[in-house]
């Protein structure tokens, strides 16, 4: 018996805008829920893969297809995890999404801390002030205030999940030790927040189950400085870190450098008291820990 019911239906149907890590994780912890989990790519490679997987999959490069709208029709869930240009491409395609899911009743939106912006290392949370610097950050305030108003008009539970970065199998400083991309990058007082894959899945399955439409910052408990946590994987792999190189000297891609502009500590405690979110990934230190013991840290296969 699945664990929540809808509409007066048994059926459940999750519709994934964007199946890739993150949601991969999600669908994960959210299968024993739903009846049906169907995902999007822009690669027909990765929507076969998805459906040798038992996913249900389709093509979706921001144009609308019959096989879309099928889709849709009984969907229950969505979730939203594409990055938004000057427009968010879901609301762009689908105006009229709730006429062509009649049966939607909550919808996920995949965000990120960087809404924030710079708070000079402060803490913040979910009704800190939005000071986004990079344009990808502002992009993401614009898709936040388009779906919340979408979700308004139509009366539709909406919850946005600003996550920290990410990483897990095969996204992680193990990884970049092992193809010798690793670097130390110092910039003095900076820190940031992470977090692992199956935190977020965890989150967005508690809000599903829950019928809860909020905002969540989704991030661990230790915002730290990241060369600290490049030189933890480093011990932990036996091997010696690389030396450290001065920010403001670095020569690093133009996006990797806007990542150093926005700088704060980001509190996880709403999803805490409103979700019952138990972290099992809180920290670096454990995190790195575990994904080595485990050999977590490689690609699953």
């Amino acid at each position: 018996m699945k664990p929540f019911a809808m509409n007066g239906t048994d059926m459940r149907k999750l519709f994934i805008f964007g199946f890739g890590f993150s949601s991969t994780a999600i669908s994960e912890k959210a299968k024993a829920d739903f009846d049906i989990i169907c995902g999007t790519s822009r690669s027909q490679e990765k929507v076969e893969n998805l459906r040798s997987q038992s996913f249900e999959a389709e093509i979706f490069d921001g144009h609308v297809t019959q096989e879309l709208k099928a889709q849709l029709a009984d969907t229950t869930h969505v979730i939203i995890s594409i990055s938004p240009g000057e427009e968010d491409p879901v609301l762009k395609a689908f105006p009229d999404l709730i006429t062509l899911a009649p049966k939607l009743e909550w919808i996920g939106y995949l965000s990120t801390v960087g809404v924030y912006g710079h708070h000079n290392g402060a803490w913040v949370d979910e009704g800190s002030e939005l000071r986004p610097v990079s344009k990808r950050s502002k992009q993401r305030v614009v898709a936040e205030k388009a779906w919340a108003q979408f979700a308004q008009r139509n009366n539709i539970l909406l919850s946005i999940f600003r996550l920290s970065g990410i990483y897990g199998p095969g996204r992680n400083w193990f990884i970049n030790i092992e193809k010798g991309t690793s670097r130390r990058l110092v910039k003095s007082g900076q820190v940031f927040n992470r977090i692992h894959c199956e935190d977020i899945g965890q989150a967005v399955t508690l809000a599903m189950r829950k019928n809860i439409g909020e905002i969540f910052n989704i991030t661990d408990d230790d915002p730290a400085p990241p060369q600290d946590v490049v030189t933890y994987a480093h011990e932990l792999m036996g091997k010696v870190p690389p030396p450290e190189i001065a920010f403001e000297t670095a020569d690093i891609s133009p996006m990797a450098r806007s990542f150093y502009g926005e700088n704060k500590r980001v509190s996880n405690q709403k999803s805490k008291d409103v979700l019952g979110l138990e972290y099992q990934w809180p920290n670096y230190k454990s995190s790195l820990k575990r994904l080595w013991d485990e050999g977590s840290w490689k690609t699953k296969t």
